[in-house]
């Protein structure tokens, strides 16, 4: 038997019970963690469920197994390094990625400590993701694997990972399909079995972003501009490097080229391609958010989800914002290579090619995109394996 200690992250969901069945079944002497991150519900929609009825969850699985059980209170070092960080980027006018910061932050950093304190040699979580392992020349590289169900692989979520994190992290569901995973909580008796996947914002919950982002960043009247598709001067540039900061601008037509349709309360409360809150009527299709201007506070808008204004050809990230978990593969100014990236959660992986400057890199796709925003994360892969991410500007 295997007697390895491992910390399981139970979250009170179906995921994370399978995956402490299965250690157990392996042998592992497996110790149950729940994570208190979020105590408030300023902002918060009650429908879903608070981290109390989580816990419940999370310690009726823990004795339905028979292993131990802790309860971790990370709730300050959240706020500080997952909620400050979302009030910051908004107020930039970007859109961050709450989930990856809250894995690269807390489940896979300070989690990991608290692992540590009980002994643990790894810790465990219920993502849709694997690890793997490859020897070059003699040093052996982890390698973050996609999970085996497309529907619910989560390797985007884990893209900030680095080599030690990777080193001390086990997936154990992500070799199986998600009916799969429920089958053998319905098989085991375990209370989560049905329980419905968690939505939202990691371990907060369903929110209206609006209103919890009003908590720091006060509402402020401001113009509404829709840009008309006739006025988009996109023409097609040759793929060469002097081409590439307009192929990758944020603002892929002329912002005076437009006239005011209506007011805003902020636009650090507006992301591109968002369509619900514009509340602008009139039109045949909805409007869409195309980009926006903090500085003037300004929102540019188009009609329609086809919109030319919602889609460009590339995007850029700082050479400060570029991370590899591969390190083994990292890219120098100079070089050019091909790979497959996906520029949200969910998002079908897209043929592009990364060209490095001494600036940082540009990703070029094969088709424009829609909807690259700021503050997010694009994620480049070889087959199923992701190898890096960085931060869009």
């Amino acid at each position: 038997m295997n007697k390895e200690k491992i910390v399981i992250g139970l979250s009170g969901g179906v995921d994370s019970s399978v995956a402490a069945y299965l250690l157990k079944k392996e042998g592992y002497d497996v110790i149950g963690v729940f994570m208190i991150n979020w105590k408030e519900n300023t902002g918060s929609l009650t429908a879903g469920c608070t981290w109390e009825d989580d816990v419940t969850f999370a310690e009726m699985i823990a004795k339905k197994l028979d292993i131990p059980f802790h309860v971790v209170d990370l709730s300050d070092s959240y706020r500080k390094r997952v909620v400050d960080y979302m009030f910051s980027e908004y107020e930039k006018g970007r859109t961050p990625n709450p989930d990856v910061l809250c894995n690269r932050e807390i489940k896979f950093d300070l989690f990991m400590d608290k692992a540590s304190e009980l002994g643990a040699q790894y810790v465990a979580t219920g993502h849709y993701c694997r690890r793997g392992e490859v020897n070059i020349e003699g040093k052996l590289y982890y390698r973050l694997l996609a999970g085996t169900d497309p529907n619910k692989d989560q390797s985007y979520f884990l893209c900030q990972l680095n080599q030690d994190q990777l080193s001390r992290s086990l997936f154990p569901v992500g070799h199986l399909l998600k009916p799969e995973v429920r089958e053998i909580a319905r098989q085991q008796g375990l209370i989560t079995a049905e329980r419905k996947d968690s939505q939202g914002i990691c371990f907060v919950g369903k929110v209206d972003l609006p209103v919890f982002l009003q908590q720091k960043l006060a509402s402020k009247k401001g113009n509404v501009i829709e840009i008309d598709a006739s006025f988009m001067e996109k023409k097609a540039l040759p793929l060469i490097p002097e081409n590439f900061p307009k192929l990758c601008s944020p603002f892929p037509f002329k912002p005076w080229n437009g006239k005011i349709v209506g007011e805003h309360n902020g636009a650090h409360f507006y992301t591109i391609g968002q369509r619900k809150g514009l509340n602008i009527g009139g039109y045949v299709e909805p409007l869409f958010v195309l980009a926006t201007d903090v500085v003037r506070n300004i929102i540019y808008v188009g009609e329609g989800k086809d919109h030319p204004g919602l889609f460009r050809q590339g995007l850029f990230i700082p050479g400060e914002d570029m991370h590899w978990v591969r390190t083994d593969m990292t890219m120098s100014a100079g070089e050019e290579r091909d790979f497959l990236i996906r520029i949200r959660y969910r998002q079908p992986l897209e043929k592009g090619r990364i060209t490095m400057t001494s600036e940082g890199a540009y990703i070029l796709f094969e088709r424009e995109q829609r909807g690259i925003t700021s503050g997010q994360f694009a994620a480049w892969y070889l087959d199923d394996e992701l190898i890096g991410s960085g931060i869009i500007a």
